[in-house]
């Protein structure tokens, strides 16, 4: 079994890849790129150029997703590849939230998972 076999294993919340562009900000810069998945506790975007943040560090997002439904948090860096940062829900305003549970249910397809997907996120 592969590392990536064995981190999707472990993987709790299911990932979906949605054509997107991200809005990240700090309190003093913004930087913008590309989405890459999304899942009910994160966020895997394309790293922006110039952008040399650091594990744990805190940020605002916005996710602007098939063009039309945008979703907006508070993220911490999770990890970060030569190429992909992810990111961690911190806050969520329900509108938001509700916008993302929204689309999740509607890739899982049953019922069943995104209740437990809810459940873990407590």
């Amino acid at each position: 079994m592969t590392s990536d076999s064995k981190a999707a294993e472990r993987r709790r919340f299911h990932r979906f890849h949605f054509e997107g562009t991200v809005k990240l900000y700090s309190d003093k810069t913004m930087w913008e790129t590309k989405l890459v998945d999304i899942s009910l506790k994160g966020v895997l975007i394309e790293h922006p150029p110039k952008w040399n943040g650091k594990v744990g560090t805190s940020y605002r997002m916005d996710l602007r997703i098939n063009n039309s439904v945008i979703i907006s948090m508070g993220v911490t860096t999770a990890h970060i590849m030569p190429h992909l940062i992810g990111f961690q829900w911190q806050k969520i305003d329900l509108d938001s939230f509700a916008q993302l549970k929204r689309l999740v249910e509607l890739n899982l397809g049953d019922p069943a998972i995104l209740n437990r997907e809810l459940s873990a996120l407590g």
